[in-house]
């Protein structure tokens, strides 16, 4: 072999000597996260990766994001998320810093205290306008003649179209923007013995989208020919009562009239059959009149049903 191959195969040895122990030594690189991704529902944003393995050692990560404004105002600077510094979980909640409606870096970095890996980087940009809007969970209540909506408050940014309808006629319906759902919302008030249903969509003005409709729920007014069936009965209850309390009274009154003026006396029996018959009148007369009234109340019900 001669002089001139020799030296820089020497040269190579030596070379590949002093960099061998900083490859597998203390100061060698971690493997980087990988497979880096967003999830993103409802308007909450987590950032997930796969974990590093490294047998008998710690792994921890710290992630950081980059906005528009850091992108073109501040040299491309990165900024850490100060709940995911070094922590062991493989998923960062990074809702609180996604605050704008505008397209995000993130990166993920792996650390064992002595060493680190690399920066993963999510593949392509993240804008909180691609977050997965769902239905709002509700309840529809029926509270005698008020039709009713329960719904789940889902944060602030958060508003519901809640959309009602007398059931049969859908080409009618209803709708109202509900923004406090702290308490039972009261949609409208119901004609007795009809159904009606509800069904509602979440908005979020911030990014001006709207999820898809719920499920239609349907509930039936309380109340209908039971409730007007125990309204009679007590009704013609109420009236014989005051029928028997009358017929008392006349006849209470023609004892008095009959001792104090003429106890002798005996009233005639067409003056008593006058009184029975204008009793009864009086009592069928009444009946009348409130049966009346309530044809009038049903009618009124229509009125209420009007497009908004």
């Amino acid at each position: 072999m001669s002089r001139s191959k020799t030296f820089p195969n020497l040269a190579c040895f030596f070379l590949c000597a002093l960099i061998a122990p900083n490859l597998t030594g203390e100061d060698a690189l971690l493997p980087s996260p990988q497979n880096i991704s967003i999830l993103s529902t409802n308007m909450r944003h987590f950032l997930t990766w796969s974990p590093v393995t490294i047998q008998g050692e710690t792994v921890r990560y710290s992630v950081e994001f980059q906005g528009e404004y850091e992108r073109e105002y501040a040299n491309e600077s990165w900024i850490p998320i100060c709940e995911c510094s070094l922590i062991t979980a493989t998923v960062c909640n990074i809702t609180e810093d996604i605050s704008a409606t505008v397209a995000y870096n993130l990166r993920v970095r792996a650390d064992t205290g002595a060493r680190r890996s690399q920066w993963g980087t999510l593949k392509g940009f993240f804008n909180r306008i691609t977050t997965s809007l769902t239905p709002p969970p509700m309840k529809v209540i029926a509270d005698g003649y008020h039709l009713l909506v329960e719904l789940k408050d889902m944060g602030p940014a958060f508003q519901f179209c809640v959309l009602y309808w007398k059931k049969g006629q859908e080409s009618r319906m209803h709708w109202k923007m509900v923004k406090d759902v702290s308490s039972t919302v009261h949609l409208d008030t119901m004609e007795a013995g009809h159904d009606y249903c509800v069904k509602a969509q979440t908005y979020v003005e911030t990014i001006n989208r709207s999820s898809s409709f719920s499920q239609t729920q349907c509930v039936r007014a309380q109340g209908g020919r039971s409730l007007w069936l125990v309204t009679a009965m007590i009704s013609s209850a109420g009236f014989a009562l005051a029928a028997l309390t009358l017929l008392f009274l006349a006849w209470k009154t023609s004892k008095i009239f009959q001792y104090s003026c003429c106890p002798i006396a005996v009233l005639p029996d067409t003056l008593v059959t006058f009184l029975f018959c204008f009793i009864v009148f009086m009592v069928m007369y009444i009946h009348s009149s409130m049966g009346q009234a309530k044809k009038k109340q049903t009618y009124a019900y229509e009125d209420l049903f009007v497009p908004v």
